[in-house]
């Protein structure tokens, strides 16, 4: 056997872009490993990573565009998929204006320079305000939170755990997650590292999860209620004078007067978590060298997602422990997107949804309302949808509805290798290469990572002839829609505006210079450094701001009356599992083998007192629909929480990934509800959404 030859280049599925080392003789993957001589991810990767080999290789994977026809999918030429797609979008916008266009970017865009930097100029050709992303159903708490505090959305803490010595993490779960706007790779072994030197890992979740499991403490809250013991934490710091704070913030007196009415006490019966056990979380965390609180995707995706992270900012800030070692800090990358940043950032409700009058962020509407802007009629109803790497029917609120919806547009375009629960219903799919067929700078989680790294990854398999790279796909539709275009037009490589911010960079590097460290950079620890970085107009924190200080009172009002309804008595939550990645990777044999892992969890007292056993198959009712699955009975749930994983349902009629469909388990977004929203950003709710549970089949008794 000829000896393989070895490639080196980041994973870039996941937020933790870990190092790989690719074994392969001519076309063919020999092996796929964690590369050692990384000194970032230390040789640690996960199941996913392995499986860039069954994407690569997958036979359902397009290659080439394909046209739906009323005898099925067919392949057609690039360039008559162009200009079909031009010639649409174009005629669309003439007949019924440029809003009459939307655009959908799924979570896959920010893994991939090149959609990153190319996608963006196809939405401005556009010139449509009907602009989408699955950030609105994830991290947008985050930015709002981080814009309105420390002045630009982009300007993100990240816990600084390599020199911590007491961690909080509030729903996330980053041995699961590999992290989370937040990029660290080998998250348990660091959490270890924690303990090791006599620090402490306290995790407060819904579900006893995989990151409780190698904590030193777990305590459950009902789900929606994070707000309240936030409140009560600060509540607790400010009658005890535990406060450190620094000397560059504004509105601490107001901030004060806020949490004073939010003891433990006054909370404890919402959130489960007793007012003596606040107490000692905070006198714990005060008492700690350093300490980093942190919440995640289980904080953002609640009623109060937006005032969470801004709570969440505020006790580490008058803990004293922003911008300090060990604590929320601020990272220095080598490619720096805050470089171009000028001015105040004013990109927030310039413009509203037609149908719910929501304001846009971002340059962004919430995707909750697309399938209603579509549904809609009226003038600047949505008529044609672009979508980009992304499944809005498995990942977005209400998902039969957007089924509905994407039926009834008059066009519809996906740039995507799958025909999957979102693109079976377009008319025209485009495939990029993608995978380990193209290059690979990290422009948005090396900006988030817990140490100061950069990478360039070179393809590992030359992209087929026939086939066209993202940005290739991008940049064309933008010259068409444009009016620029030539017969003899090149689409210009993004690589040269890599090389631009690198050299403009901190670390004044360079693309070539990048080239010669296949293993990465570590360009150093995270350092004090937010004096510098800060983007308000007085240089200063803002604890108290004016937009985020108005949710207040639909705080207080919702402290009294959060009481479930008879019709719908249990809170929905969802999870993931280390070897799922949202939905997209679900053909790949070796991910979904096994058990079956789309299953309902219910505390054994719920299912005991609806007649429910573990292995029953239950419905599970909301207020937009029903599903039906498998129950498994844990007492790693709180008890009145059922969870169900993200990501699943592959059962829809239409899709083309058979091993996704043997596995096809259901959807939580066939329950979650569209009309939730967080009131302050309007990211969607997926934690805390109220269903009830009817059991379908019992044990040696069918019904």
């Amino acid at each position: 056997m000829t000896n393989p030859s070895v490639h080196y280049r980041a994973c870039n599925l996941c937020e933790a872009i870990c190092g790989l080392e690719i074994k392969y003789v001519g076309n063919q993957i020999i092996s796929i490993a964690g590369d050692k001589n990384d000194s970032f991810s230390r040789g640690h990767i996960c199941p996913k990573a392995v499986a860039l080999k069954d994407i690569y290789e997958d036979p359902n994977r397009l290659r080439q565009p394909v046209k739906r026809t009323e005898s099925g999918w067919e392949a057609i030429s690039w360039e008559e998929a162009f200009d079909e797609v031009a010639t649409k979008l174009k005629d669309i916008q003439h007949k019924y204006g440029n809003n009459a266009v939307a655009m959908y970017a799924g979570n896959p865009s920010v893994h991939n320079s090149g959609t990153f930097l190319s996608g963006t100029s196809l939405m401005r050709a556009l010139k449509t305000k009907n602009i989408f992303s699955a950030t609105s159903t994830d991290q947008l708490p985050h930015h709002f939170a981080a814009w309105q505090m420390f002045g630009h959305p982009f300007l993100l803490p990240i816990p600084d755990i390599d020199n911590t010595d007491f961690w909080l993490i509030m729903g996330g779960n980053p041995v699961a997650s590999n992290g989370s706007l937040m990029t660290v790779p080998d998250v348990a072994n660091r959490l270890k590292a924690i303990q090791q030197r006599g620090g402490k890992v306290v995790v407060i979740d819904p579900r006893f999860t995989e990151t409780a499991a190698k904590a030193d403490e777990h305590h459950f809250i009902r789900p929606g209620t994070d707000v309240f013991l936030l409140l009560a934490m600060l509540h607790v710091i400010f009658v005890e004078g535990l406060e450190k704070c620094p000397n560059n913030i504004t509105g601490l007196e107001e901030l004060k007067e806020i949490v004073a009415e939010f003891s433990p006490e006054k909370v404890e019966n919402q959130t489960g978590i007793a007012a003596n056990m606040v107490r000692k979380i905070v006198r714990a965390f005060t008492k700690a060298k350093s300490a980093v609180a942190y919440g995640r995707i289980g904080l953002s995706t609640q009623a109060f997602g937006g005032a969470c992270q801004w709570l969440l900012n505020v006790f580490n800030v008058v803990t004293g422990n922003i911008d300090k070692v060990g604590g929320a800090m601020f990272t220095q990358p080598a490619m720096d997107i805050l470089a171009t940043a000028k001015g105040l950032y004013e990109k927030y409700n310039r413009y509203q949804s037609r149908v719910r009058g929501l304001p846009e962020f971002m340059g962004e509407l919430p995707v909750s309302v697309l399938a209603e802007e579509i549904l809609t009629e009226g003038e600047e109803q949505i008529k044609a949808l672009i979508t980009s790497c992304g499944n809005p029917i498995l990942s977005t609120p209400n998902g039969r509805q957007l089924d509905t919806a994407f039926e009834q547009l008059d066009f519809m375009v996906s740039v995507d290798i799958y025909i999957n629960e979102t693109t079976q219903h377009a008319d025209i799919i485009l495939p990029p290469a993608t995978g380990l067929e193209v290059s690979h700078y990290d422009l948005t989680f090396n900006a988030l990572a817990v140490r100061n790294v950069t990478r360039f990854s070179e393809p590992l398999f030359p992209k087929a002839k026939e086939a066209k790279y993202d940005w290739e796909i991008f940049q064309e539709l933008t010259v068409r829609l444009t009016g620029e275009y030539e017969a003899d037009f090149q689409p210009q490589d993004p690589h040269a505006k890599i090389d631009m911010g690198l050299r403009f960079g901190a670390y004044k590097l360079s693309l070539e210079e990048l080239k010669k460290y296949p293993h990465g950079i570590d360009l150093g620890p995270l350092n004090v450094c937010l004096n510098d970085r800060l983007q308000t107009f007085d240089k200063k924190i803002h604890l108290t701001p004016e937009l985020i200080l108005k949710d207040v009172e639909r705080i207080k009002r919702t402290l009294h009356n959060g009481q479930l309804s008879v019709d719908f008595d249990l809170l929905l939550i969802n999870r993931r599992h280390v070897r799922d990645n949202n939905s997209w990777m679900h053909n790949s044999e070796r991910l979904v083998k096994g058990r079956n892992r789309c299953t309902l969890l219910m505390h054994p007292n719920d299912g005991l007192q609806r007649n429910i056993e573990g292995g029953n198959m239950v419905k599970i009712v909301s207020r937009v629909g029903s599903v039906k699955v498998e129950v498994e009975l844990t007492d790693k749930i709180m008890r009145g929480v059922v969870s169900l994983p993200h990501g699943y349902g592959h059962n829809r009629i239409g899709v083309q990934l058979p091993t996704a469909q043997a596995h096809a388990g259901v959807s939580v977004n066939d329950l979650t509800d569209d009309l939730l929203l967080d009131e302050l950003t309007g990211n969607a709710v997926f934690g805390g959404v109220p269903v009830r549970v009817e059991v379908l089949e019992v044990v040696g008794n069918p019904v």
